[in-house]
Parts: structure tokens; sequence; C-alpha cells
């Protein structure tokens, strides 16, 4: 067997996707109660044993990804991105929209933590560490140059303040909206702050 092949893509496949499925599972569990699992930890969670969990993932961070594998996207717009700017804000709130929704529980969870008054938990916050702001900023790169640093930073903080966990947890458990409305209806915002922006943008010298 070749150093590089996954452990779960040779022997009996099917058991070993059902031991990798139940410490992502278990994994996943422990940060919506607002862990960051360890390998370790997972592994207890799943009742399996700590050396067999080791074999699916060597470290903490391997597991993270494989359970949120957004964590590490530097990026949402793809290899071929749209030219407009509106297009792209399309595109990366679109998604960001999605990979929210699809991870509810844990970004509500993490939400709680971040309102702790205290900070215990604020610095283990997997899925609170700023990423959207560089998707944004990203997505709004062709305004470099039409509009000033600062509006532009204005505009991707107004966007994150309309788009987001807190926004959806406001749209469907307080104004009653499904998540689809919901969506909707954030990316209605992004689209209203973008065109804002740009008809109080001054000519740049």
């Amino acid at each position: 067997m070749s150093g590089s092949q996954p452990y779960e893509s040779t022997g009996r496949t099917a058991q070993k996707l059902r031991t990798r499925t139940a410490l992502i599972d278990a994994a996943r569990a422990l940060i919506v109660s607002g862990v960051t699992p360890t390998v370790e930890e997972a592994a207890d969670a799943a009742s399996i044993s700590r050396t067999t969990a080791y074999r699916y993932f060597t470290n903490q961070h391997d597991l993270l990804v494989a359970v949120y594998p957004e964590i590490e996207l530097r990026s949402l717009l793809g290899e071929h991105s749209p030219d407009s700017v509106e297009a792209r804000l399309d595109a990366v709130v679109g998604e960001y929209l999605r990979i929210t929704i699809d991870n509810e529980a844990a970004l509500r969870a993490a939400l709680r933590l971040s309102l702790d008054p205290h900070g215990t938990h604020r610095e283990q916050l997997l899925l609170r560490q700023g990423r959207v702001i560089t998707w944004l900023k990203e997505a709004l790169e062709p305004l470099r140059g039409q509009l000033s640093e600062q509006a532009v930073e204005r505009l991707v903080y107004a966007i994150r303040a309309a788009a987001g966990i807190e926004a959806l947890v406001w749209l469907t458990d307080i104004a009653g909206l499904s998540r689809e409305k919901a969506k909707d209806l954030m990316m209605w915002s992004a689209r209203a702050l973008l065109q804002s922006a740009l008809a109080e943008a001054e000519p740049q010298a």
C-alpha cells in the first residue's frame, strides 16, 4: 500500500467509511456544544479507540477540515470568477449563506459563545475567525480605485452585518421567515448596500 494512500481507501472500505463518518459526526456535535474537539475527544465521543481514530485523522487540524472544509477556504469565487462586482458579490454572498445555513447549528453555538461577557471561549471559536471579511474583500476587489479604501471597508462591514448567522437568527426566529426567504432578503440587502455605496461614490483622484 502506498504511504500516501488514505487509510480508509483500502480494505473494508464500507466499514471504514462508517467509522470515519462516526468520528466526523461526533466532532460536529462537540463543536455545536461549544467545544473545538481534538482527535482524542472525537474518538471518545464516538466510542472509537483513539488508536483507530488516529488512522483516519493524524491531527486536530485534519479532523476539523473534514468536519468543516470551509475553514480552509481562502476564496469563494473559484478559478473562473465573474468580472463585474455585482456578479462577484452575488456569487460570494450566495455561497457564504449556503455555508451558513448548512452549518447553522454550529454557528448558533459559536454565536452564543462569542456573546460570553467573560470571553472564556472566544479564542477557540473555530467558525468565527473573520474569514467572511476576506471573502467579501475579494468579491469587491474591482472597486479598488473606484471607491476609497475606507469606503470599501465600510461596505464590507455593512454587508457582513446584514448577511450571516446573526441576521439569519433574527429573520427566522423573530421575523418568522423561512431560511430560503431569509437568504433571499440577505442577498437583496448585500446588493442594495453595494448600489448605495456606488451611488455615493465621488471620483477618486
